[in-house]
């Protein structure tokens, strides 16, 4: 039997029916998608991909206890069944007194947050192909250094999101997302350096040129060659957009509600004190007009807003879904999300460090003796301690100006301290990513090299 057209209608039907079989509360997400991507490599295809999906979630309560479930089985019987399973295994599970929907006072009014663009659907296979190998080609021609590639890419995705509610929360919207990369390899005297570019986009023609892509990887990769160990020292260290967005990423898990609520976070108990230098304000915001992270509406129908995280230096707001948010006695943030099977956790929407007032070269410039990161490797980063510790490489600053490329060494700090000492605050914000930053100097932190 085919799977049946799933609407908001069918999925209140399904809450009704579990209603009826003794659940008190219950809510349905439902994820459609397709996803397309190419890859190419010295212009011959290496990998075309094409996938489609729809997944379906159930969440019922009986009372504090509850249960989650999911299937891609989307046939009467399925579903019956799924109804079924749920309520039996919802029946079984510990009673947890912060278990529950968000409150009935939160209305459905959601904002038509522009996230769709109808060509994701006519942009076709033989196009994608072109734009990779386009972005690859401008990569490889750019100098006669670079001798390889890992390929170009380019994808497509589309995804039609409906959730319901027994708390008569319900909506739908569809979201479509395009990227391209080139990942060139340059070389000379036998050693070798990759780097990569890539833009994201919601809206086709939003995406940057193939070809302006691939000269920027070339570029990223070129300044790489003739790389350089240092002694370890105390400078101050430049975070380019891409490294400083990963710091961001970092702070995301220590804002996160389940993290504050376990304890699990050098956080906890700061709301309303100072944890960054004046200078530092951060928004998440899931109602920017084609942001790579807006959506009209959380995993639970909240409806996206705009929270004020960080204002001069001040802690204002935790990233919160509605469980996290009555374990710790304050209101969600409209940040939960979730898969289908998996219970909502608060993540960020559109999570970004307001721009300064500073270009890159004025802060480059500020630099008498330092380092420009242009790359981190690996993940260390503790969120309970804020111990910071990441492989790096990137351009030495001396004077004022980028002179040679270093590698093999590792940043080590503290996320805290880190913070608070935020000196400069570039004024390139790109949306480029879910998180982004402008550029960042710290004042101070320890190299490590050889």
């Amino acid at each position: 039997m085919r799977n049946m057209e799933i609407t908001i209608e069918v999925a209140q039907d399904i809450l009704d029916k579990a209603k009826k079989k003794g659940a008190t509360d219950g809510d349905i997400i439902i994820v459609d998608g397709r996803s397309s991507s190419v890859q190419v490599r010295l212009s011959s295809i290496d990998k075309i991909t094409d996938s489609q999906y729809k997944t379906l979630g159930l969440r019922l309560f009986f009372g504090k206890k509850s249960a989650i479930t999911s299937t891609s089985d989307i046939t009467p019987e399925s579903l019956d069944k799924l109804i079924t399973d749920t309520c039996g295994i919802a029946k079984v599970t510990a009673h947890d007194e912060f278990a529950g929907l968000p409150l009935p006072q939160y209305s459905m009014k959601v904002r038509d947050i522009e996230v769709y663009d109808e060509s994701v659907h006519q942009v076709t296979g033989e196009e994608m192909i072109e734009m990779a190998k386009a972005a690859e080609s401008a990569a490889l021609k750019y100098d006669s250094r670079i001798t390889n590639s890992d390929g170009g890419n380019c994808s497509k995705r589309y995804a039609h999101v409906i959730y319901a509610s027994t708390n008569n929360l319900s909506g739908e919207y569809r979201t479509s997302m395009f990227s391209i990369s080139a990942t060139p390899i340059a070389s000379v005297e036998g050693l070798m350096q990759r780097d990569y570019w890539y833009s994201t986009a919601r809206r086709f023609r939003n995406l940057d040129k193939p070809e302006d892509v691939g000269e920027l990887a070339a570029k990223r990769t070129i300044r790489r060659l003739g790389a350089r160990k240092i002694h370890t020292q105390q400078t101050p260290v430049v975070f380019d957009q891409e490294t400083a967005s990963t710091l961001l990423s970092n702070l995301c898990t220590a804002l996160s509600g389940y993290s504050i609520y376990k304890g699990a976070s050098f956080l906890v108990n700061m709301l309303n004190k100072q944890i960054a230098s004046a200078d530092v304000a951060i928004y998440d915001d899931g109602t920017i007009p084609w942001g790579i992270g807006s959506k009209p509406f959380d995993g639970e129908g909240i409806p996206s807003r705009k929270t004020v995280v960080v204002e001069k230096g001040i802690l204002t707001n935790y990233l919160l879904d509605s469980y996290s948010a009555r374990k710790l006695g304050l209101a969600s943030t409209g940040n939960a999300s979730r898969g289908a099977g998996d219970p909502p956790v608060a993540a960020p929407t559109n999570f970004y460090l307001s721009a300064g007032q500073y270009s890159p070269d004025e802060i480059i410039k500020s630099v008498e003796s330092g380092l420009y990161v242009t790359d981190l490797i690996g993940f260390g980063f503790n969120p309970v301690t804020g111990d910071y510790s990441r492989g790096a490489s990137g351009i030495w600053i001396e004077k004022g100006e980028l002179t040679y490329p270093v590698e093999e060494i590792t940043i080590a700090g503290n996320l805290k301290d880190m913070l608070m000492q935020i000196e400069m605050v570039g004024n390139d914000l790109d949306f480029r990513q879910k998180i982004c930053s402008p550029t960042v100097k710290i004042g101070r932190l320890t190299i490590a090299g050889h």
